[in-house]
């Protein structure tokens, strides 16, 4: 994984069509002359937008209804089914870092060795190496475990089936024991509070995963408006420097640290879609019972380098 997705000619066509605009119209709103868009169609996955344009698109879509943020995502699903497969073998063929896990199948990415700035005060601190999910564990990852172990499927699966619509979605409904249960199926482990910290600000700490700049459109935070999970996929632009998803925003997630030794009590990270933006900065701390279990909270794991 390169660390950033940008916008091609392709994506913002998904975007004009799922906000279901005339050319002329969706230029208007970007802010290019229609000219750019025909331009950008004819061109498609071959161009890569400049960062400006970027921008214009990142924040369009941050404040579109939900209705078509939902349409853009099922466009970029139906694609994805259609590419998927052969780009994603030819990214893990070509990035050392990543890895697809033998168990559940996902790809993880090395966080290698080293000094890494932790916290609001940024203190220097030493980490052994380490793969973690690019993802947050998703609907459908977490389907699996449920298939082979019998585990009890989360409150919003209708007749405990994971729903087609939200399979690509992170599973929430899930206490600290069930994110937990899934991590020793698959043969891996949740993240320390500070292995999913420097995952989200790299090793020279970031305020957020892209950088030091408070972007709101690259997260699912309240400021979307969206007031719902989206595809881990989506905020293509948010990533962290080893390449990891929703490091900020869609759903908070379980960590294997205790805010007290025995409390019961659990690190939470990276806020989520019921968050102000100003609660996402990945070195803030939240804790909760390891019971707890919201439309907000999932997870995602580790296994040692």
């Amino acid at each position: 994984m390169t660390g950033v997705t940008r916008w091609t000619g392709r994506e913002a066509q998904l975007l004009c069509q799922a906000m279901r605009k005339k050319q002329k119209e969706f230029a208007e709103l970007v802010g290019v002359n229609p000219r750019q868009i025909a331009r950008w169609k004819g061109r498609g996955e071959t161009i890569v937008l400049e960062l400006d344009n970027q921008a214009a698109l990142d924040t369009l879509l941050a404040q579109a209804q939900p209705v078509v943020q939902q349409r853009f995502a099922a466009l970029l699903t139906e694609r994805a089914a259609a590419e998927h497969d052969e780009r994603a073998e030819e990214l893990l063929r070509t990035d050392p870092r990543t890895r697809r896990h033998h168990v559940d199948g996902k790809v993880m990415t090395l966080v290698e060795e080293g000094i890494y700035l932790v916290g609001p005060e940024n203190r220097s601190v030493w980490l052994e190496s380490f793969h973690i999910d690019i993802y947050p564990t998703s609907n459908e990852d977490y389907a699996k475990f449920v298939l082979a172990t019998g585990h009890r499927p989360p409150q919003h699966w209708p007749g405990g089936h994971c729903p087609v619509v939200l399979a690509t979605h992170p599973v929430v409904w899930v206490t600290w024991h069930d994110a937990n249960a899934y991590a020793q199926w698959a043969g891996k482990s949740l993240p320390t509070a500070r292995q999913w910290e420097k995952a989200a600000r790299g090793p020279r700490g970031r305020v957020y995963p892209w950088g030091n700049e408070p972007t709101a459109a690259k997260a699912n935070t309240a400021e979307a408006g969206i007031d719902a999970t989206t595809p881990v996929s989506r905020y293509q632009s948010g990533v962290s420097p080893y390449g990891a998803f929703d490091m900020c925003g869609n759903v908070w997630e379980w960590c294997s640290t205790e805010e007290e030794p025995g409390a019961g009590r659990y690190h939470l990270k990276g806020s989520a879609f019921t968050s102000p933006f100003e609660r996402a900065a990945p070195s803030l701390q939240n804790a909760a019972n390891a019971t707890m279990k919201d439309n907000d909270t999932g997870f995602r794991c580790v296994v040692s380098a």
